[in-house]
Parts: C-alpha cells; sequence; structure tokens
C-alpha cells in the first residue's frame, strides 16, 4: 500500500491566500502580532479549521488549539504546528508553512479516509516573533513555563499598548489554562531560514537540536556636549563606546566558530542631535552557539570587553542580561521518525541544527519534540523576498505527514494497519 501523501497544490494555495493578510508590496507579509492583520489570519485558519472538521479552544495567551478526535478518546493529542504573527518586513513562509502544514496533514487525513488512535492538533503560538511584543516566543514561552501568563499579559508595545487588552480587542483572550493542556508528541515544520539545505541540493532537514542563545540590552553613558569647542582628548562619546562594542560583538561571532553567531540588531543615540556628541546610546546583542559552554564563554567575553571600554573610555557600560535558553536537543525517537519519513517519500536528507529560536524549543521542555526544515531561496528569512519552491514544502509536509502517524497510530478505511 502506497504511503500517503498531502496534496502539495493545496498546501501551497493556502499559503498563498494566507499571504494576502498583510500583504506588503514586495511581495511578504506585515502580520504583528495581536493586530487586526493578525485577527484576520487567525480568524482565517480558525475557518479554515472548522471546515475540516476540527473543534478550536483558545487559552489565556492566545495561543489557538485545534482538534480532530482520534478513535481513543483517553490519548494525549500528537501535534504540530508553529506561529502566524511575521516580523514588520516579514516573508510568507516564516512560521505559516508550519502552522498549515499541519491543517494540510487533517484536510489529507480526511480526503484518505485515514483514522488515527491518538488525536491531531494543530496549534498557532501566539507571538513568536517578538517584533512588536518583547521578547520572542511568548505562546509557547509560557506553556513551556520560561515565562508565567501573568508576566507576558503585561507586556506593552512601543507606545504602550498592554498584551493583554490587545488579545481582549482581537477576541483571542481565551479562558483555556496556557499550561493545562497535554501532548503526546510536538512536531514543527520550518523553512531553514539559512542557506544548507539548498547549497546541499536537499529537500528535506532532520533537526537533531537548537542552538543556545544569550540576548542582552547594553546601555552606554557619557556625556552630551557641543560638537565644535569639546576637544576630542576629553569627549566621554557614548557612540564612539557603542561602536567598540559593535566591533567586538562582531568579532566574537568570528572568533568562536565553528558555529557562533553574534549581532548587534538594535542601537538608538541620544540625543541624535548632529552638532551634540552623543551622551547616550542603548544596543542589543545577540549571541549563539549550539554548544552551551562556548556560549557562556562568550557571553564573557563581552562582558569583560566592556568592563574594560568603561574603564578605558570613562564611560558606564550597564549590560542586561535580556533572554537565555540553552541549545536544545530534539526526541531521538521523534528525530528518527522524521528521518523515516524522507526515506518512506525517497527524499534525500541530511541531519542539521536550528540557528533559529522556534517554539519547539520551549515546547521541548515538557513534551517529546522534532523538527523538519525545508530549503528557502538562498537562505534570506525575515525578509519580504523570502521564498521557497512548492515542491519542497510539499516534501517537508508527506514528512510530517509520516512522522505524526506513526507517532498515532493509523488505519485506513477497509484496511487495519
Amino acid at each position: 500500500m502506497p504511503a500517503p501523501k498531502i496534496d502539495g497544490q493545496r498546501l501551497w494555495q493556502s499559503l498563498m491566500d494566507m499571504a494576502q493578510h498583510g500583504a506588503t508590496p514586495k511581495g511578504g507579509v506585515c502580520r504583528l502580532t495581536l493586530t487586526d492583520i493578525d485577527k484576520a489570519g487567525r480568524d482565517t485558519f480558525v475557518d479554515w479549521c472548522r471546515q475540516a472538521g476540527m473543534t478550536i479552544r483558545v487559552d489565556r495567551v492566545g495561543n489557538i488549539l485545534a482538534r480532530r478526535e482520534g478513535s481513543d478518546p483517553a490519548a494525549k493529542p500528537i501535534v504540530t504546528g508553529s506561529h502566524l504573527d511575521s516580523q514588520p518586513t516579514g516573508g510568507k513562509f516564516d512560521g505559516v508553512y508550519g502552522v498549515l502544514a499541519g491543517l494540510e496533514v487533517v484536510r489529507s487525513l480526511n480526503d484518505q479516509g485515514i483514522t488515527t488512535d491518538a488525536p491531531i492538533e494543530v496549534v498557532v503560538w501566539t507571538n513568536e516573533e517578538g517584533s512588536r511584543f518583547s521578547p520572542a516566543m511568548m505562546g509557547s514561552g509560557v506553556y513551556g513555563g520560561a515565562f508565567t501568563l501573568e508576566e507576558i499579559l503585561d507586556k506593552r508595545d512601543i507606545d504602550g499598548k498592554r498584551l493583554g487588552d490587545e488579545l481582549d480587542r482581537i477576541g483571542y483572550a481565551g479562558d483555556l489554562d496556557p499550561t493545562s493542556h497535554e501532548m503526546a508528541a510536538y512536531f514543527e515544520a520550518h523553512i531553514e531560514q539559512g542557506p544548507i539545505l539548498e547549497a546541499a541540493d536537499l529537500p528535506i532537514g532532520v533537526v537533531t537540536h537548537a542552538q543556545g542563545q544569550r540576548w542582552h540590552e547594553i546601555t552606554v553613558t557619557g556625556m552630551e556636549s557641543h560638537a565644535g569647542p569639546t576637544p576630542m582628548a576629553v569627549r566621554k562619546d557614548a557612540l564612539v563606546g557603542a561602536a567598540k562594542i559593535i566591533q567586538r560583538v562582531n568579532e566574537i561571532g568570528h572568533q568562536f566558530q565553528p558555529g557562533a553567531c553574534a549581532t548587534v540588531g538594535f542601537i538608538e543615540s541620544k540625543p541624535n542631535s548632529r552638532n551634540v556628541i552623543p551622551g547616550s546610546v542603548f544596543l542589543t546583542t545577540d549571541l549563539r552557539h549550539p554548544n552551551d559552554a562556548t556560549l557562556t564563554d562568550m557571553d564573557e567575553d563581552l562582558k569583560s570587553f566592556c568592563n574594560t571600554l568603561a574603564d578605558e573610555a570613562g564611560l558606564t557600560i550597564d549590560v542586561k542580561d535580556f533572554w537565555y535558553f540553552p541549545p536544545t536537543p530534539f526526541d531521538e525517537k521523534l528525530v528518527g521518525l522524521v528521518g523515516q519519513g524522507a526515506n518512506v517519500h525517497g527524499l534525500a536528507s541530511q541531519k542539521i541544527i536550528s540557528g533559529a529560536g522556534h517554539d519547539a524549543v520551549y515546547v521541548s521542555r515538557r513534551v517529546p519534540t522534532a523538527m523538519i526544515f525545508t530549503p528557502c531561496e538562498d537562505g534570506i528569512s525575515h525578509n519580504e523576498i523570502e521564498n521557497a519552491k512548492p515542491e519542497d514544502l510539499e516534501a517537508g509536509c508527506n514528512v510530517l505527514l509520516h512522522a505524526m502517524l506513526e507517532a498515532a497510530g493509523w488505519r485506513r478505511e477497509g484496511h487495519n494497519l
């Protein structure tokens, strides 16, 4: 009997239809968390799930849980999903592919008369991107115990709007306890957001684990002064100090190879006037490595450099630890099912480490978890030109279908499997 497959054309059309919510002129999307556009995307997903016979629940942090019942009412569900929110200049596939691949799994099960022992669920996690509200991965973080519900509901955006109030406003403040939901296994399909699979001409990445991350917020304080009369030798220029930190962050990324990434992604200088020496600069750093000991060394290098620079330049430099999670190994059995799925469908694959953070990282704190990567063009993501081939997305969804069926137990109408 041939292995069940999904409908690749329907999956692609669903992705293109969802991309109309927040479509940008350059072909990407801007679907920021808990905006009216995010609500429209959520509403469309819920409508599609109900048309597929699924029931919908929403928890108090806004995570959406869509359920297809199994034959065993006592079994914990096999779950897949990702997120629908995007970066301000985001692409059509980041996150949303994992959500709609899960929906396509359910639609295909319905088409082919396949019954699973365990229920199948598709989840939309709230605010994975962390663009409007920080930090990232809030919905899965509450589920995984990284954050409390109360602290997340009280987060505010740059305009002072409270996350909990915005959930109420768009109608996605549910009554389910976000930590109460039980899962037997969690799979997440995602574009790679890097160049490795495309360079190797491989359609499937079997993700073994996600690298660790340390984020910092750094405030450099000097002294504002007139750009003309103030001699160079006596200046306390916060922006010059920040520039040296930025350079050191880049050096750290190169020094701790293989595997290190180091980025300054945000900088704000005050008073930001062309003839005033900057008195204060705020910047963020993002350090990543698959080895936790090396990541710790990177963190210590940065802080040591900042301490030395402060003394030498007469600056005050405050380094705040903003966010940390360690390298995360995924479940060996579920990773094996992903690899098996690639083999069953005759798809070449390789093991790969996730360079980005995903909801799967926090979910894995409570639930056996695995991820499936598919290539994206030139490895570009978090960009309106983000692109992926329909056949690669179809391949990844077929692997997801196989892994979920093997985890759930299944049978086709007229057959016992």
